[in-house]
């Protein structure tokens, strides 16, 4: 299951600062719905918005309480542009969860540096588990994927995660790993 044949424009560029609806959400974290991604370079803390999308924060709350997203690889990870995860089936992005797929629930919320969206096929109502986090605006993607949070810190972590080429659509070989995925409520 794949973000999409999409084609990145040229000239993005990295930017080093986070949104600031991400340092809003920072100072106001409800524990309930913050998910704690760690990676080996470190913690990355993704505060959702269940406002935005109910069904598909739920559904990633239930994976992560499950440890389904334990040690699941960034499969596809495009300089610029974004970095997806979360085939915890077969680890290459074509998998998804037990569950049934998710109708979408777009909003006007813009793709920026931080936003995290649930990755999807051709079809709106096709996410299931897998999400990417954006490395910089994305506009194309506004109100065509769901938005289902923001990273509000470790975003220095995601930069580092190992790239794939613009040949190869972004996939990555040996790639990094999510070394542990859990809601914040629950941490130990």
């Amino acid at each position: 299951m794949l973000l999409g044949a999409l084609v990145l424009p040229l000239g993005l560029s990295l930017g080093a600062a986070q949104p600031a609806s991400a340092q809003a959400a920072a100072s106001k974290i409800d524990p309930q719905n913050t998910l704690y991604l760690d990676t080996t370079y470190g913690r990355v803390v993704i505060a959702l918005r269940p406002d935005l999308a109910p069904k598909h924060v739920e559904r990633l709350k239930q994976l992560a309480r499950e440890g389904y997203y334990n040690n699941v690889p960034f499969h596809r990870v495009i300089d610029g542009f974004m970095a997806q995860t979360g085939d915890g089936q077969y680890g290459n992005g074509t998998g998804g969860s037990k569950y049934a797929n998710l109708p979408a629930e777009f909003s006007s919320t813009p793709f920026v540096r931080g936003t995290v969206g649930m990755a999807r096929s051709s079809s709106p109502d096709s996410a299931n588990s897998q999400f990417f986090i954006c490395f910089d605006s994305s506009p194309f993607l506004n109100g065509k994927y769901t938005v289902v949070g923001d990273v509000v810190s470790g975003m220095e972590f995601v930069d580092k995660l190992k790239k794939g080429s613009q040949a190869n659509n972004g996939t990555v070989s040996n790639p990094d790993k999510i070394v542990k995925m859990q809601v914040a409520a629950d941490a130990k």
